[in-house]
């Protein structure tokens, strides 16, 4: 759910009087453009960067901001429709009138405005940024809420110097545009320019509807770092761009809860009944019998299951045995020790509920049992443990997941996993179910967990430098 705007602290008398009717009459949207014929990358704006969808991250920095009462995206294709919702959007499906490659971002602006007559300020974030934060978005929109501007747009410093073109085959000699060769200034004697960086635009209706401008009025502008100023234009930005992400992006709050389906996320979805030694072996959901001589006891160390062909195996008092791949058990322990709690769902119709306390014992995770539709039972454990869905991880692998996969802050499905739960997913897997998709997850939310600390241990300090 889409976080409210909070108004500013009462000073006084007059302001606690005012800031209430402000409150209501104003409606501050976020409005990201994302059309689906881009010629440079195409479907460039859901394209994975770090394992997420591009226009993810910047969907995660606007709703966790919590300014606006309203994020959206406008668009003209149906998969990207998809990712948008997954992330918590809300959808503006363009016209072709305005989705045409000539259409400009004021004219697909304006169309959004009559159709959402509520809006008073939108702000236009650019999706190639993935670099943007939520205090980016808070510290510019109070120079409108607050400050009294009409619009705002973000900047960042270069320190660079511009000469003159000269057309090719012209007798013209180039000039300085901003220095004096004579007198050519040091870096830390120049105060550099302030460049349009394209991470955002507020503005207010009026400015858009009736002047038919993004900037104007009592206009400012809200400087980035340069750290955050990654915009992605051709694919060859791509790999520098996933570096910098890693390194600068928002991954958000940090999750407190972990879900994962043990058939087909944990395990490969097959159980073996095993038989004795003088009749084979039969197997369920069509996978190979089970006729590994060496078998893993539960309490074994990560070390000794390591060797044992990369799996732990467990068989219990009826035949039924299940492999779970050493590296999956070593990651939901890494969760654990990291103070994440990890739930394990096996469905009641499941032949592993018979196995669930042995489960537990391998894996030392508490194992649910869970109906057709996980998320009734799931959402009672999120409102138990008084987390918020943005708080959970989860993972899942078929079409009944997709609500659960939707509604998390983090999400994912292994490479194998049903098309809807795939889609559903915020984060792609290369691996399969029983395979190491597990640990490929944890290893993005340990990340999003580690970035999300130091992002909160940074604004601590930036707080008290001021």
């Amino acid at each position: 759910m889409i976080a409210q705007k909070r108004g500013p602290s009462d000073k006084n008398a007059t302001e606690e009087a005012e800031s209430p009717k402000k409150r209501r009459t104003r409606h501050v949207a976020a409005l990201i453009l994302a059309r689906g014929g881009s010629k440079g990358i195409p479907l460039k704006n859901i394209k994975l960067l770090a394992g997420v969808p591009l226009v993810g991250w910047v969907l995660r920095a606007a709703i966790d901001s919590g300014e606006f009462d309203s994020v959206w995206v406008s668009t003209d294709h149906d998969e990207i429709e998809k990712v948008a919702k997954s992330w918590g959007a809300k959808v503006h499906r363009r016209s072709e009138e305005v989705s045409r490659d000539s259409s400009t971002s004021l004219e697909t602006i304006q169309e959004f405005l009559k159709e959402n007559p509520e809006v008073t300020v939108v702000c236009n974030i650019q999706a190639t940024s993935p670099c943007l934060h939520p205090s980016h978005l808070k510290n510019a929109l109070k120079k409108i809420t607050e400050d009294g501007y009409d619009s705002i747009f973000s900047v960042v410093r270069r320190y660079q110097f511009r000469w003159k073109e000269v057309k090719k085959g012209s007798d013209e000699c180039t000039e300085p545009e901003n220095l004096d060769p004579a007198k050519r200034p040091r870096r830390q004697d120049w105060n550099g320019e302030l460049i349009e960086n394209g991470s955002f635009y507020f503005a207010t209706r009026d400015l858009i509807m009736k002047e038919g401008r993004l900037q104007g009025g009592r206009v400012a502008y809200f400087e980035m770092e340069p750290e955050h100023s990654v915009d992605i234009d051709v694919d060859i930005d791509w790999p520098v761009a996933e570096q910098r992400v890693l390194r600068y992006g928002y991954f958000g709050r940090g999750m407190s809860l972990m879900f994962c389906e043990v058939s087909g996320c944990l395990t490969d979805g097959r159980v073996h009944l095993s038989g004795s030694l003088d009749r084979p072996g039969v197997s369920f959901a069509g996978g190979p019998c089970d006729t590994d001589s060496g078998v893993v006891s539960a309490n074994v160390s990560d070390s000794e299951a390591s060797s044992a062909k990369g799996s732990i195996h467990s068989r219990d008092t009826e035949g039924f045995s299940v492999s779970i791949h050493s590296r999956d058990t070593a990651g939901l322990r890494k969760l654990q020790k990291n103070d994440l709690k990890v739930v394990l769902l096996i469905s009641e119709e499941d032949v592993l509920r018979q196995m669930r306390f042995k489960l537990k014992m391998m894996t030392d995770c508490e194992v649910m049992l869970v109906g057709e539709d996980p998320l009734k039972d799931v959402q009672s454990m999120v409102e138990k443990e008084k987390l918020d869905w943005k708080d959970v991880a989860y993972m899942g692998c078929d079409a009944a997941s997709a609500s659960c996969l939707h509604l998390a802050g983090l999400s994912a499905a292994p490479a194998d996993a049903h098309p809807d739960a795939i889609r559903a997913g915020k984060f792609a897997c290369k691996q399969g179910g029983g395979a190491g998709a597990v640990w490929e997850f944890v290893e993005h939310v340990l990340l999003q967990k580690q970035q999300a600390r130091l992002q909160m241990k940074q604004d601590l300090i930036d707080r008290n430098c001021f």
